[in-house]
């Protein structure tokens, strides 16, 4: 019997119309269903979903089931037009498609310690309808803000100054009066207020001088102004730290007997997990592990001063230089840091595991602890290679040497489930007493650090079944599964190397990992790793639960840093609430709450590590400015119509080649296989191609490298239709073919 065809998928006005129709709200399920979709067309709905909330087609509603907004859609796009007569904010929708005149919109204040709405600039706003027809905007994020304020380096032009923008969005330079300077000087990071702007003239004046672009901390400035992170606790939030002391014992499960210990970096002052393992006696070949968090529930409660900051932080945001953390010092470095020798309050899981790592079954409890030492990673490798030194070798025997037998059952587990393992090479900044960076090297990474992991993706895991067995609501951490959108490029270039990524299958991590395998041994393995990455979703936080892909987890949540993660925090108070482990557990008000809190705590992550992505780049920029002239090998990271993306060998520096610098020939992008091709000479540069630059420009102040091409690319044969025969005239001849970016420019 011939099978059915499959039906047509759906467009977005027929989806729209059928949630608007539908006489209940409904979800993916519910759609997919109306319009019999299956297998691949899951995944495009899903896609297609995405885009129609992101363009305010349709909303969330309760329950996240989906419903046609009336009106502004529920999270808008809007430009701050102003402020009215009695010195409200005012904002006006980016699109309106309704026939009514715009409505009148507020925007509620913001905290202490963000700087003020300008006209001009785009929010991202969650925005409600009042009774009286106006509308209340609450900020999610900014988007970008209009240039009356800028961050920017004094630079000395002809017989004046000018401001260059750090903000690379900021295409303009500003020219400042020697009468507008104030206190700043040629070379300056400022902050200057725009005050006239035209197609022909652009002006400024400056507000305030922080000193010199090498000054401590200049870089690390730049990016906390730039991406908007909030560096000021409010005075309630101080004194309700201030007001901390050591945990009550009664109705706490005591561990001070227990030698558990903390293992982080050398730079770490925030201490939050500890662990101890033992043999087991009862699982010949397995092992009991505790794993102890601090208790930061017990000092942060729902909806105090300190909650609603660390809320809007959504995390501490780590740079070279200094961090910026979710929780005032007084706690983050105090009493919620689990300090060697000092009580500290935590909540803590036992762990029982067979001997391929298999969880047999766990246990919760709130109790007391006293950590037994603070020890780094690089401490604990050197007593696992026979090296123990003062702090580690007391504890070698009855901690350490049982931690690494846990984790070698552990590491079996991971192997099992397949989850996706990518090899990249992280980079380290090495700074001076000065802030100034002196090196840039390749991160050491040890057994210790994926000990440490392992234990903390073992906690993860058991506290989300914890919830769901409980019927609790979690904040999952979910990582879905790659997006057709990308799966298919990703395909087609694997494919230009001769290498197979499953197809027409249900995709599992372990199909990723046959492709690194495969290239383990290649020049071009890094690159797949890379291009690998980028194919993945990105993880978020949710309180639906749709697995985490890149581990191969059906449940996943972060339990284990709740110093510096708000999500972790949510997940102690459900865990406090489903175990009746005291009054200050997750409530109603704020579990109807979650999904809303997902979508912030994800948008201030991603935030919070472009912030730091961008002070890194500043950072290997200022490391290489006075190196401008010089040659560097490198590999080709990126390619676009613009030109390319190159990662320095040495340093791991990020700088782009413009494709205006390439030669003489018209370079045309093509994406499937990530390269670019010369039409007339046939040259090409290609995702993963190794090349020798050279660096053209180096500036701080934007973050950017600009390289040329120095050697590189190769030449691949054109294929041309055979020149015709003109009456009277002779084919002519083609120009010679050029071999290398070096022989054009000689040309």
């Amino acid at each position: 019997m011939p099978s059915q065809p499959s039906p047509p998928f759906p467009s977005k006005e027929e989806i729209r119309d059928f949630i608007q129709e539908s006489p209940s709200p409904v979800g993916k399920r519910e759609i997919g269903r109306a319009f019999r979709l299956s297998g691949n067309a899951g995944i495009k709905l899903k896609a297609v979903l995405k885009e129609m909330l992101e363009e305010g087609e349709i909303a969330r509603g309760e329950h996240r089931r989906f419903v046609v907004p009336k009106g502004l859609p529920p999270v808008s796009v809007l430009e701050i037009s102003g402020t009215d007569s009695d010195g409200e904010v005012m904002a006006r929708p980016i699109s309106w498609k309704a026939q009514e005149p715009l409505p009148p919109i507020f925007v509620a204040m913001e905290r202490r310690g963000r700087t003020a709405l300008w006209p001009g600039e785009r929010i991202l706003a969650r925005v409600r309808q009042t009774k009286d027809g106006t509308y209340t905007a609450r900020i999610i994020r900014r988007i970008g803000a209009a240039p009356d304020r800028i961050l920017g380096v004094l630079e000395k032009e002809g017989n004046g100054i000018r401001l260059l923008p750090t903000d690379r969005r900021h295409k303009h330079i500003y020219r400042i009066s020697r009468d507008d300077m104030g206190e700043a000087h040629e070379g300056d990071l400022a902050l200057a207020e725009v005050t006239r702007s035209s197609h022909r003239t652009r002006e400024a004046r400056i507000i305030e001088s922080f000193g010199s672009m090498r000054a401590p901390r200049a870089i690390s400035r730049i990016a906390i102004q730039s991406h908007d992170i909030p560096t000021e606790f409010s005075p309630e939030a101080l004194a309700l730290a201030e007001r901390a002391g050591p945990p009550e014992e009664k109705g706490r499960t005591d561990f001070r007997a227990i030698p558990l210990v903390t293992i982080d970096g050398p730079n770490a002052r925030d201490f939050d997990d500890a662990v101890w393992a033992e043999a087991d006696p009862e699982n010949p070949g397995g092992w009991h592990l505790l794993v102890a968090i601090a208790d930061v529930a017990h000092y942060v409660r729902e909806d105090d001063a300190l909650d609603r900051v660390a809320f809007e932080r959504g995390n501490s945001v780590y740079f070279p230089d200094r961090v910026v953390p979710m929780l005032p010092e007084q706690l983050s470095n105090g009493w919620c840091s689990l300090k060697p020798g000092e009580d500290r309050s935590c909540l803590a899981v036992h762990l029982w595991i067979d001997g391929d790592g298999q969880l047999l079954r766990h246990e919760f409890q709130r109790g007391l602890m006293r950590s037994a030492a603070r020890l780094t990673y690089e401490q604990v490798q050197r007593a696992e290679d026979g090296s123990p030194d003062e702090a580690t070798a007391p504890l070698w025997e009855s901690v350490l040497k049982p931690l690494y037998g846990a984790y070698r059952a552990l590491k079996k587990a991971r192997a099992g489930r397949g989850t996706i393992e990518l090899d990249l090479p992280d980079r380290e900044m090495v700074l001076d007493a000065d802030g100034i960076p002196v090196a840039i090297q390749a991160a050491l990474r040890f057994d210790s650090h994926r000990l440490i992991e392992e234990c903390m993706i073992l906690a993860n895991v058991a506290a989300a079944e914890t919830l769901e067995k409980r019927r609790t609501p979690c904040m999952y951490r979910i990582h879905d599964v790659p997006p057709a959108s990308k799966l298919e490029p990703l395909r087609e270039f694997l494919t230009s190397l001769d290498l197979r990524l499953a197809k027409g299958q249900v995709l599992r991590p372990r199909h990723f990992n046959q492709i690194l395998q495969q290239a383990a041994d290649t020049a071009y393995s890094e690159i797949i790793n890379l291009v690998v990455l980028r194919s993945q979703s990105k993880a978020e936080y949710s309180p639906e639960n749709y697995g985490h892909f890149g581990l191969a987890l059906t449940r996943y949540c972060h339990f284990t840093s709740p110093i510096r993660r708000y999500a972790d925090l949510l997940v102690h108070r459900a865990l406090i609430r489903a175990l009746g482990f005291g009054k200050d557990g997750l409530s109603e008000k704020t579990e109807k709450r979650l999904a809303e809190i997902g979508e912030h705590i994800s948008l201030v992550e991603r935030r919070a590590e472009t912030a730091e992505r961008d002070a890194v780049d500043r950072y290997a920029t200022l490391f290489l400015e006075d190196r401008v002239g010089g040659e560097f090998s490198g590999q080709i990271n990126g390619v676009t119509r613009f030109g390319l993306f190159i990662t320095l060998d040495d340093t791991g520096a990020d700088g782009f080649v413009p494709v205006r610098t390439l030669g003489w020939d018209h370079f045309v992008h093509d994406a499937v296989h990530h390269r670019l091709a010369g039409q007339q000479s046939g040259l090409t540069f290609r995702l993963g191609d190794r090349v020798r630059v050279k660096l053209v420009e180096a500036s701080a102040a934007r973050g950017s490298l600009l390289f040329a091409i120095v050697e590189g690319g190769m030449t691949e044969k054109i294929r041309r239709k055979p020149a015709g025969k003109r009456p009277g005239k002779r084919p002519g001849k083609r120009p010679p073919q050029k071999k290398t970016a070096q022989t054009r420019r000689k040309r």
